[in-house]
């Protein structure tokens, strides 16, 4: 029989499918004649052919054989038990050829034309279509739109499909190379199923190995591994294993290479496993190897959710963050499958960013997927499964925060970070959900406490949250703005990270606490009302200073806080001090500073020295007045104006 030629090309624009999703009318041939073009327009895509080569095929394949186990369930003469349906890969690297065979269903004549010849027909669509109720779910097909196939061609100049249909004595062999459209003639094979045979292209100038690494064991098991894992059935090739050659002597032993068939997926999924029938240490291997983390996660999260949307899901929390957590190169999301098949390898809307350190994959069969196969329509389904996916993982860190601390501040001390920037996102859009689980160093407890365990300690008296800013725990221990609300028994919450004070300002209050910084000024009535009586019995001496200083300070004023400190440096409403040196860190050109609010502590013998020298020796005082300045720097952890300076001054007041 003389084969017959299809004069048009029979690859898909994936912009205009993406568009359209599938025809509308087969009978409408101007607009498929509009759809068709040359196969390499699809391979200049930015799809990535990793994805498509093997995902796309193998999907086909493992459909087919859902078609025929489906039919082996009413049919015995089908002849074969659902544990010896299988997908095969071979390879010839000779010729360059790749083949994927099943012994699937298969296909006659019409079905090649309608699946292989018509853009964006599929034969699992219409199966699934036909098979109602509950078979519908037993039969788990993957592909719904026929475009897939035509994906090939981004690896491969020439396609040639062979396949022989269950039920029907003629085989028949169809083969394109994308450009002048494809040929169908009949054919010899043996068995039912359907072998797809792929030339692979030659490797460019450019990139050495850009096609040839299809043809080789390794890559090609990576790629079933990381996109086909979980197809139902399983995928085999031969695998190469050195071997002990025959007769060779025990002190020079040498080896050959021998091909054997292995199964490369592993077919059924930890998530689909019973959580009370996965050990521990199943979860932390799949874990670590999924995820290239060395240590084991801190906590599992198992989800199995029916009703609106049907899906599992298995999530972890790390222990540590990974390497460039904090940095722009960082990437969440969680693997995305359905049927078995990843979809997408990252999806970042199924969890909000704040919870973007969790690990874990997704599977649904309810997700509307586009033409692609590999997008999603951002639809209702996918929002349901964020939704709740988010209240599972907050649940999950307020039990390990109240059942298991030390784990839970081995947590904190990886993410708590992301936990505190991303209440500030949005104009604290999510700081309701997330204040709960904040942690901080604790001046009286002497270690991290949550917001409300400070609350709940809080004197009756008490109106506002006290904290304090600094480098690190030690430095604001001995700030000496903080003596007087310590001797007053007052706990005041540490803050060691520059996104401490940001956060707290976002937050504003909490259980109708304002914040308030334990070095911003502020003070009990009695002693404001103290302040002020030292304001103006010493008023020449504060004008002095002020005078002397001009306009490196805003303000001097009596000390309200000061006991065994002499000086101290307030700041100004709104930037704090560590506020001022996390601009200067990230905008140094920016000039961002607080305002400087020198205060003084009237009742240190320093500061009789002082009023003494402003009388009796004017120049004497300037001196004392810079050098209590530059000490007040000192303390605050700010740098010098004038560092050579200080040192002199220091030096000519020894004398």
């Amino acid at each position: 029989m003389i084969p017959r030629i299809v004069q048009k090309p029979v690859i898909i624009t994936l912009a205009k499918a993406l568009r359209l999703n599938r025809y509308t009318s087969e009978n409408d041939t101007n607009t498929k004649n509009e759809l068709y073009m040359n196969a390499s327009v699809c391979a200049s895509t930015n799809l990535h052919a990793e994805i498509k080569l093997l995902r796309e095929i193998i999907s086909n394949a493992s459909d087919a054989i859902d078609k025929l186990c489906y039919l082996s369930l009413t049919d015995d003469k089908v002849g074969l038990n659902r544990d010896q349906f299988e997908i095969k890969l071979s390879i010839d690297k000779e010729h360059r050829l790749l083949t994927v065979s099943d012994n699937g269903i298969g296909m006659s004549q019409e079905e090649l034309e309608n699946n292989l010849g018509v853009i964006a027909s599929s034969g699992s669509l219409k199966f699934r279509q036909e098979v109602a109720g509950d078979e519908r779910d037993d039969t788990d097909i993957i592909g719904q739109f026929g475009v897939g196939f035509y994906s090939a061609f981004m690896v491969a100049d020439e396609i040639t499909v062979i396949t022989k249909k269950y039920g029907e004595d003629q085989a028949w062999k169809w083969q394109s190379t994308g450009v002048d459209g494809y040929t169908i003639e009949p054919c010899e094979k043996d068995t039912v199923g359907t072998d797809i045979i792929m030339h692979i292209k030659p490797d460019t100038e450019e990139e050495k190995d850009e096609y040839s690494q299809y043809l080789r064991e390794y890559p090609l098991y990576k790629l079933v591994k990381k996109y086909s894992d979980y197809i139902r059935f399983p995928i085999r090739m031969r695998m190469p294993h050195p071997k002990l050659k025959e007769g060779c002597p025990e002190d020079k032993p040498e080896y050959e290479e021998v091909f054997e068939w292995e199964t490369l997926n592993s077919m059924v999924p930890l998530w689909q496993r019973k959580k009370a029938d996965v050990k521990k240490e199943e979860y932390d291997e799949f874990y670590q190897q999924r995820f290239a983390d060395s240590q084991p996660p801190l906590s599992v999260i198992t989800v199995s959710a029916e009703g609106a949307v049907t899906y599992k899901a298995l999530l972890f929390i790390p222990e540590k963050a990974p390497l460039r957590y904090y940095s722009e190169e960082f990437e969440g999301g969680l693997q995305l499958y359905s049927a078995g098949v990843m979809i997408m390898d990252k999806c970042k809307e199924l969890l909000p960013e704040c919870f973007n350190f969790v690990r874990g994959v997704v599977e649904s069969p309810d997700l509307n997927l586009n033409i692609s196969r590999e997008l999603l329509q951002h639809d209702r389904q996918l929002k349901l499964i964020g939704a709740n996916l988010e209240k599972k993982v907050k649940a999950e860190l307020e039990r390990l925060l109240r059942d298991e601390r030390e784990k839970y501040e081995s947590f904190w001390q990886s993410f708590g970070r992301q936990i505190k920037l991303s209440a500030m996102d949005n104009y604290g859009e999510k700081k309701d959900m997330l204040q709960d689980l904040m942690l901080f160093y604790s001046s009286t407890e002497k270690k991290l406490v949550t917001l409300d365990e400070y609350v709940s300690r809080m004197k009756e008296d008490q109106k506002a949250i006290y904290y304090a800013a600094g480098e690190t725990v030690d430095k604001i221990d001995k700030l000496p703005q903080l003596e007087a609300l310590k001797d007053q028994g007052v706990e005041i919450l540490y803050f060691t990270e520059e996104v401490d004070e940001f956060a707290a300002q976002i937050l504003h209050t909490y259980k109708d606490k304002e914040f308030r910084s334990a070095m911003d000024g502020a003070a009990e009535e009695s002693a404001q009302e103290k302040a002020k009586e030292a304001a103006d019995a010493h008023k020449d001496v504060f004008s002095f200073v002020k005078e002397t200083l001009g306009d490196a300070v805003s303000e001097v004023k009596p000390a309200v806080r000061l006991k065994s400190h002499p000086v101290c440096l307030t700041a100004g409403e709104g930037l704090s001090f560590e506020m001022e040196k996390y601009f200067q860190m990230m905008q140094p050109e920016s000039g961002i500073k607080a305002q400087r609010i020198l205060e003084l502590n009237t009742e240190h013998p320093v500061f009789a020295a002082l009023e003494a020298a402003v009388t009796a020796d004017p120049e004497k005082a300037k001196k004392y007045a810079r050098l209590l300045y530059d000490q007040a720097l000192l303390i605050a952890g700010l740098p010098l104006d004038d560092p050579s300076g200080y040192t002199d001054l220091v030096c000519d007041l020894m004398k």
